[in-house]
Protein backbone atom coordinates (compact mmCIF):
# COMPACT_ATOMS: atom_id res chain seq x y z
CA UNK A 1 0.00 0.00 0.00
CA UNK A 2 1.47 3.22 -1.21
CA UNK A 3 1.80 6.02 1.23
CA UNK A 4 0.96 9.89 0.50
CA UNK A 5 3.67 12.50 -0.08
CA UNK A 6 4.69 13.17 3.76
CA UNK A 7 6.10 17.19 4.17
CA UNK A 8 9.26 16.48 3.73
CA UNK A 9 8.98 15.16 0.76
CA UNK A 10 7.36 18.00 -0.54
CA UNK A 11 9.58 20.20 0.90
CA UNK A 12 12.89 18.81 -1.06
CA UNK A 13 10.63 19.15 -4.26
CA UNK A 14 10.14 22.68 -3.76
CA UNK A 15 13.57 23.44 -2.92
CA UNK A 16 14.85 21.25 -6.08
CA UNK A 17 12.38 23.42 -8.23
CA UNK A 18 13.60 26.85 -7.06
CA UNK A 19 17.27 25.73 -7.35
CA UNK A 20 16.23 25.01 -11.13
CA UNK A 21 14.65 28.65 -11.62
CA UNK A 22 17.84 29.74 -9.94
CA UNK A 23 20.32 28.09 -12.30
CA UNK A 24 18.10 29.04 -15.30
CA UNK A 25 17.57 32.79 -14.40
CA UNK A 26 21.87 33.37 -14.00
CA UNK A 27 22.30 31.11 -17.38
CA UNK A 28 23.54 33.51 -20.72
CA UNK A 29 20.13 34.09 -22.82
CA UNK A 30 22.60 33.45 -25.59
CA UNK A 31 23.71 30.23 -24.55
CA UNK A 32 20.22 28.47 -22.80
CA UNK A 33 19.32 26.43 -26.14
CA UNK A 34 20.80 28.90 -28.70
CA UNK A 35 22.23 26.90 -31.97
CA UNK A 36 24.61 28.67 -34.41
CA UNK A 37 23.06 30.30 -37.31
CA UNK A 38 22.83 27.90 -40.64
CA UNK A 39 23.85 29.16 -43.96
CA UNK A 40 20.99 29.93 -46.63
CA UNK A 41 21.11 28.17 -49.43
CA UNK A 42 21.27 30.26 -52.93
CA UNK A 43 20.67 29.54 -56.63
CA UNK A 44 23.32 30.80 -58.52
CA UNK A 45 24.02 30.75 -62.04
CA UNK A 46 26.76 32.28 -64.03
CA UNK A 47 27.86 35.60 -66.07
CA UNK A 48 28.23 34.69 -69.49
CA UNK A 49 30.41 36.31 -72.09
CA UNK A 50 29.39 36.46 -75.82
CA UNK A 51 28.29 38.71 -78.25
CA UNK A 52 24.74 39.32 -78.87
CA UNK A 53 23.01 40.25 -81.89
CA UNK A 54 19.58 41.40 -80.82
CA UNK A 55 16.36 44.04 -81.75
CA UNK A 56 15.06 46.77 -79.69
CA UNK A 57 11.50 47.81 -79.99
CA UNK A 58 11.72 51.51 -80.69
CA UNK A 59 8.30 53.42 -81.39
CA UNK A 60 7.24 55.63 -85.07
CA UNK A 61 4.75 57.29 -86.66
CA UNK A 62 3.94 57.72 -90.16
CA UNK A 63 3.96 60.34 -92.06
CA UNK A 64 2.65 61.15 -96.05
CA UNK A 65 6.06 61.83 -98.49
CA UNK A 66 4.85 65.04 -98.87
CA UNK A 67 1.71 67.02 -97.09
CA UNK A 68 0.26 70.21 -96.89
CA UNK A 69 -2.39 72.46 -95.95
CA UNK A 70 -4.04 74.27 -99.21
CA UNK A 71 -5.03 77.78 -98.64
CA UNK A 72 -5.92 80.36 -100.84
CA UNK A 73 -3.56 82.92 -101.22
CA UNK A 74 -6.13 86.09 -101.68
CA UNK A 75 -9.52 86.79 -100.13
CA UNK A 76 -12.28 85.58 -102.65
CA UNK A 77 -15.27 83.15 -102.32
CA UNK A 78 -15.12 79.24 -104.34
CA UNK A 79 -16.63 79.62 -107.53
CA UNK A 80 -16.13 75.67 -108.94
CA UNK A 81 -14.89 72.82 -106.26
CA UNK A 82 -13.58 70.10 -108.80
CA UNK A 83 -12.37 66.81 -106.19
CA UNK A 84 -12.96 65.94 -102.47
CA UNK A 85 -11.58 63.63 -100.27
CA UNK A 86 -10.04 60.63 -101.82
CA UNK A 87 -9.27 62.17 -104.74
CA UNK A 88 -6.08 61.11 -106.49
CA UNK A 89 -4.55 64.23 -107.92
CA UNK A 90 -1.84 64.85 -110.35
CA UNK A 91 0.91 67.53 -109.55
CA UNK A 92 -0.85 70.80 -111.54
CA UNK A 93 -4.37 69.27 -111.80
CA UNK A 94 -6.78 71.99 -111.34
CA UNK A 95 -8.62 71.69 -107.34
CA UNK A 96 -10.65 74.40 -107.41
CA UNK A 97 -12.08 77.94 -109.29
CA UNK A 98 -12.47 80.99 -106.86
CA UNK A 99 -13.70 84.36 -107.72
CA UNK A 100 -12.34 87.62 -106.36
CA UNK A 101 -14.46 90.49 -108.63
CA UNK A 102 -12.58 93.60 -106.24
CA UNK A 103 -8.86 92.13 -107.47
CA UNK A 104 -10.27 92.05 -111.26
CA UNK A 105 -11.58 95.03 -111.09
CA UNK A 106 -8.04 96.98 -109.08
CA UNK A 107 -5.77 94.94 -112.20
CA UNK A 108 -8.28 96.13 -114.78
CA UNK A 109 -7.59 99.82 -113.09
CA UNK A 110 -4.02 99.46 -112.99
CA UNK A 111 -3.68 98.22 -116.67
CA UNK A 112 -5.60 101.61 -117.48
CA UNK A 113 -3.48 103.48 -115.70
CA UNK A 114 -0.47 101.39 -116.83
CA UNK A 115 -1.47 102.37 -120.36
CA UNK A 116 -2.12 105.81 -119.97
CA UNK A 117 1.31 106.74 -118.26
CA UNK A 118 3.18 104.88 -120.67
CA UNK A 119 1.80 106.57 -123.34
CA UNK A 120 2.65 109.52 -121.62
CA UNK A 121 6.08 108.60 -121.44
CA UNK A 122 6.99 107.38 -125.13
CA UNK A 123 5.17 110.90 -126.18
CA UNK A 124 7.73 112.76 -123.72
CA UNK A 125 10.89 110.97 -124.94
CA UNK A 126 10.06 111.47 -128.79
CA UNK A 127 9.90 115.29 -127.57
CA UNK A 128 12.78 115.17 -125.22
CA UNK A 129 14.96 114.30 -128.79
CA UNK A 130 14.45 118.48 -129.46
CA UNK A 131 17.02 119.97 -127.36
CA UNK A 132 14.91 121.88 -124.44
CA UNK A 133 11.40 120.89 -125.71
CA UNK A 134 11.42 118.40 -122.25
CA UNK A 135 13.10 118.63 -119.43
CA UNK A 136 15.12 115.77 -117.98
CA UNK A 137 13.43 115.42 -114.97
CA UNK A 138 9.87 115.22 -116.32
CA UNK A 139 10.78 112.60 -118.47
CA UNK A 140 12.89 110.87 -115.64
CA UNK A 141 9.38 111.14 -113.62
CA UNK A 142 7.36 109.82 -116.43
CA UNK A 143 9.34 106.46 -116.95
CA UNK A 144 9.02 105.85 -112.78
CA UNK A 145 5.37 105.90 -113.00
CA UNK A 146 5.34 103.82 -116.40
CA UNK A 147 7.83 101.60 -114.32
CA UNK A 148 5.66 101.08 -111.54
CA UNK A 149 2.44 101.04 -113.10
CA UNK A 150 3.84 97.97 -114.78
CA UNK A 151 5.26 96.24 -111.47
CA UNK A 152 1.62 96.56 -109.83
CA UNK A 153 -0.23 95.06 -113.11
CA UNK A 154 2.26 92.46 -113.06
CA UNK A 155 1.41 91.55 -109.39
CA UNK A 156 -2.14 91.92 -109.46
CA UNK A 157 -1.87 89.51 -112.18
CA UNK A 158 0.06 87.12 -110.18
CA UNK A 159 -2.85 87.57 -107.22
CA UNK A 160 -5.24 87.03 -110.25
CA UNK A 161 -3.85 83.22 -111.32
CA UNK A 162 -4.27 82.39 -107.69
CA UNK A 163 -7.96 82.06 -108.10
CA UNK A 164 -7.02 78.81 -109.74
CA UNK A 165 -6.18 76.67 -107.40
CA UNK A 166 -3.77 73.90 -108.57
CA UNK A 167 -2.23 70.15 -107.04
CA UNK A 168 1.69 71.09 -106.05
CA UNK A 169 2.34 67.39 -106.37
CA UNK A 170 0.72 64.13 -107.09
CA UNK A 171 -0.71 62.78 -103.70
CA UNK A 172 -4.40 62.08 -102.23
CA UNK A 173 -6.94 64.72 -100.62
CA UNK A 174 -7.18 63.78 -97.03
CA UNK A 175 -9.47 66.50 -96.33
CA UNK A 176 -11.75 68.94 -97.70
CA UNK A 177 -13.10 72.12 -96.60
CA UNK A 178 -14.56 73.76 -98.93
CA UNK A 179 -18.05 74.10 -101.07
CA UNK A 180 -19.33 76.63 -103.81
CA UNK A 181 -19.77 79.70 -102.33
CA UNK A 182 -17.82 79.34 -99.27
CA UNK A 183 -15.76 82.46 -98.16
CA UNK A 184 -12.12 81.70 -98.57
CA UNK A 185 -8.79 83.36 -97.63
CA UNK A 186 -5.05 83.21 -96.39
CA UNK A 187 -4.57 81.66 -93.17
CA UNK A 188 -4.70 83.63 -90.61
CA UNK A 189 -4.00 81.59 -87.28
CA UNK A 190 -3.93 77.92 -86.13
CA UNK A 191 -7.34 77.64 -86.45
CA UNK A 192 -8.30 78.52 -89.76
CA UNK A 193 -9.60 76.19 -92.05
CA UNK A 194 -7.31 74.90 -95.34
CA UNK A 195 -9.88 74.18 -98.49
CA UNK A 196 -7.78 71.02 -98.81
CA UNK A 197 -4.95 69.08 -97.29
CA UNK A 198 -3.63 66.69 -99.81
CA UNK A 199 -0.77 63.95 -98.75
CA UNK A 200 1.54 62.23 -101.53
CA UNK A 201 1.02 58.77 -100.15
CA UNK A 202 2.15 56.34 -102.76
CA UNK A 203 5.72 56.55 -100.16
CA UNK A 204 5.71 56.91 -96.74
CA UNK A 205 8.45 57.80 -93.92
CA UNK A 206 8.49 55.94 -90.69
CA UNK A 207 9.94 58.67 -88.18
CA UNK A 208 11.44 57.32 -85.04
CA UNK A 209 13.02 58.82 -82.43
CA UNK A 210 16.18 56.44 -81.77
CA UNK A 211 17.35 56.16 -78.07
CA UNK A 212 21.46 57.07 -78.04
CA UNK A 213 22.95 53.61 -77.12
CA UNK A 214 21.31 51.92 -80.61
CA UNK A 215 22.51 55.19 -82.13
CA UNK A 216 25.83 53.92 -82.71
CA UNK A 217 25.05 50.82 -84.48
CA UNK A 218 22.72 53.12 -87.14
CA UNK A 219 23.38 52.41 -90.73
CA UNK A 220 22.13 53.86 -94.09
CA UNK A 221 20.17 51.73 -96.10
CA UNK A 222 19.92 48.68 -93.42
CA UNK A 223 16.35 47.07 -93.54
CA UNK A 224 14.95 47.82 -90.90
CA UNK A 225 10.99 45.67 -89.91
CA UNK A 226 8.16 46.89 -87.90
CA UNK A 227 4.68 46.53 -87.56
CA UNK A 228 1.23 48.33 -87.46
CA UNK A 229 -2.08 47.99 -85.53
CA UNK A 230 -3.86 47.81 -88.29
CA UNK A 231 -2.01 44.67 -89.78
CA UNK A 232 -1.65 41.84 -86.49
CA UNK A 233 0.34 39.30 -87.59
CA UNK A 234 2.19 41.01 -90.11
CA UNK A 235 5.48 42.43 -90.61
CA UNK A 236 6.66 45.68 -93.23
CA UNK A 237 10.15 46.81 -93.60
CA UNK A 238 11.36 50.22 -94.39
CA UNK A 239 14.78 52.00 -95.04
CA UNK A 240 16.96 53.82 -92.95
CA UNK A 241 17.64 57.04 -94.59
CA UNK A 242 17.73 60.10 -93.16
CA UNK A 243 18.99 59.96 -89.54
CA UNK A 244 19.28 63.71 -87.64
CA UNK A 245 22.97 63.99 -87.52
CA UNK A 246 22.56 65.06 -83.78
CA UNK A 247 20.49 64.51 -80.27
CA UNK A 248 17.69 65.65 -79.25
CA UNK A 249 19.38 67.10 -75.78
CA UNK A 250 16.13 66.48 -74.00
CA UNK A 251 15.53 62.84 -74.85
CA UNK A 252 18.86 61.66 -75.78
CA UNK A 253 17.71 60.42 -78.81
CA UNK A 254 17.91 60.83 -82.60
CA UNK A 255 15.51 61.28 -85.06
CA UNK A 256 15.51 59.32 -88.07
CA UNK A 257 13.57 58.54 -90.86
CA UNK A 258 13.16 55.50 -92.31
CA UNK A 259 11.39 55.18 -96.13
CA UNK A 260 9.02 53.17 -97.01
CA UNK A 261 7.41 52.15 -100.45
CA UNK A 262 3.64 52.22 -100.01
CA UNK A 263 2.69 51.46 -103.54
CA UNK A 264 0.08 48.79 -102.75
CA UNK A 265 -1.43 51.64 -100.29
CA UNK A 266 -1.40 49.03 -96.92
CA UNK A 267 -0.29 51.49 -94.72
CA UNK A 268 -1.75 55.41 -94.18
CA UNK A 269 -0.20 58.61 -92.60
CA UNK A 270 -0.95 58.83 -89.18
CA UNK A 271 -0.42 55.30 -88.06
CA UNK A 272 2.10 54.09 -85.10
CA UNK A 273 4.68 51.86 -86.09
CA UNK A 274 7.05 49.28 -83.93
CA UNK A 275 10.15 49.48 -84.93
CA UNK A 276 12.48 46.04 -84.37
CA UNK A 277 15.31 47.83 -84.49
CA UNK A 278 18.81 46.25 -84.86
CA UNK A 279 21.33 46.36 -82.56
CA UNK A 280 24.51 45.00 -82.66
CA UNK A 281 27.58 45.60 -79.81
CA UNK A 282 31.34 45.73 -81.17
CA UNK A 283 32.23 43.07 -78.84
CA UNK A 284 30.90 40.36 -76.24
CA UNK A 285 28.74 41.61 -73.87
CA UNK A 286 28.27 39.94 -70.07
CA UNK A 287 24.65 38.26 -69.73
CA UNK A 288 22.92 37.35 -66.35
CA UNK A 289 19.56 35.69 -65.98
CA UNK A 290 16.71 38.29 -66.11
CA UNK A 291 15.42 37.16 -62.58
CA UNK A 292 19.22 37.83 -61.03
CA UNK A 293 19.11 41.68 -61.32
CA UNK A 294 17.54 42.97 -58.60
CA UNK A 295 15.59 46.81 -58.71
CA UNK A 296 15.07 48.81 -55.73
CA UNK A 297 14.16 52.21 -55.49
CA UNK A 298 17.67 53.05 -54.45
CA UNK A 299 19.56 50.85 -56.89
CA UNK A 300 20.04 48.49 -59.79
CA UNK A 301 22.27 45.32 -58.50
CA UNK A 302 22.62 41.95 -59.12
CA UNK A 303 24.13 39.53 -55.84
CA UNK A 304 27.88 38.31 -56.45
CA UNK A 305 28.30 34.81 -54.81
CA UNK A 306 32.26 34.60 -53.63
CA UNK A 307 33.70 32.13 -50.90
CA UNK A 308 30.41 31.82 -49.43
CA UNK A 309 29.20 34.81 -49.17
CA UNK A 310 26.82 37.88 -50.94
CA UNK A 311 28.42 41.04 -52.58
CA UNK A 312 26.19 43.59 -54.15
CA UNK A 313 27.27 44.87 -57.23
CA UNK A 314 25.51 47.86 -58.72
CA UNK A 315 24.52 46.98 -62.52
CA UNK A 316 23.12 49.04 -65.73
CA UNK A 317 20.47 47.09 -67.80
CA UNK A 318 21.23 46.72 -71.43
CA UNK A 319 19.58 44.89 -73.94
CA UNK A 320 17.41 41.73 -73.67
CA UNK A 321 18.29 38.12 -75.38
CA UNK A 322 15.41 35.92 -74.36
CA UNK A 323 15.80 34.54 -70.90
CA UNK A 324 18.85 36.70 -70.61
CA UNK A 325 19.55 40.40 -69.89
CA UNK A 326 22.97 42.51 -70.75
CA UNK A 327 24.90 44.36 -67.72
CA UNK A 328 27.57 46.60 -67.65
CA UNK A 329 29.01 46.61 -63.99
CA UNK A 330 32.31 45.46 -61.87
CA UNK A 331 31.86 41.83 -63.08
CA UNK A 332 33.80 39.06 -64.73
CA UNK A 333 33.31 35.99 -67.16
CA UNK A 334 31.85 33.21 -64.85
CA UNK A 335 30.86 35.10 -61.66
CA UNK A 336 28.12 33.27 -59.97
CA UNK A 337 25.49 35.34 -59.09
CA UNK A 338 21.89 34.56 -57.00
CA UNK A 339 18.82 33.46 -59.60
CA UNK A 340 16.51 34.99 -58.53
CA UNK A 341 18.23 37.64 -56.82
CA UNK A 342 16.62 38.54 -53.56
CA UNK A 343 16.87 42.73 -52.18
CA UNK A 344 16.46 41.42 -48.49
CA UNK A 345 19.70 39.20 -48.42
CA UNK A 346 22.25 41.37 -46.86
CA UNK A 347 25.66 41.89 -48.14
CA UNK A 348 27.99 39.93 -46.39
CA UNK A 349 25.27 36.79 -46.06
CA UNK A 350 26.14 33.34 -45.49
CA UNK A 351 25.03 31.40 -47.75
CA UNK A 352 25.48 27.89 -49.84
CA UNK A 353 25.38 28.10 -53.22
CA UNK A 354 24.29 25.93 -55.84
CA UNK A 355 23.10 25.63 -59.87
CA UNK A 356 19.89 27.41 -60.67
CA UNK A 357 17.90 25.39 -63.19
CA UNK A 358 19.03 26.06 -66.71
CA UNK A 359 17.52 28.00 -69.47
CA UNK A 360 17.48 26.84 -72.71
CA UNK A 361 18.70 30.57 -73.78
CA UNK A 362 21.52 30.44 -71.24
CA UNK A 363 22.57 27.13 -72.45
CA UNK A 364 22.84 27.93 -76.18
Amino acid sequence: MRRPFGGGTAALLLAAALGACAASSNADPQDAGAAPAQPQHVAVAPVLSRRIHATAKVPAEIYGWYWISIFSRVPAYADKVLVDRASVVRAGQLLAVLSAPDLVARRTQAEATMIGDRATFLRLRRAARTPGAVAKNELDLARAREQADTQLVDALRTLEGYLRVEAPFDGVIVERNVHPGTIVGPASGPESLPLFRLQQISRLRVTADVPEEYVGVMQLGAEVPFTVDAWPGRTFTGTVRRPAGALDVRTRTMPVELDFDNAKGALAPGMYAELRWPVARPGPSLLVPASAVVTTPEALFVLRVADGHVERVPVRRGLSDGGLVEVFGALAPGDLVAAPGDADLAPGTEVVPHPAPASPTAAR
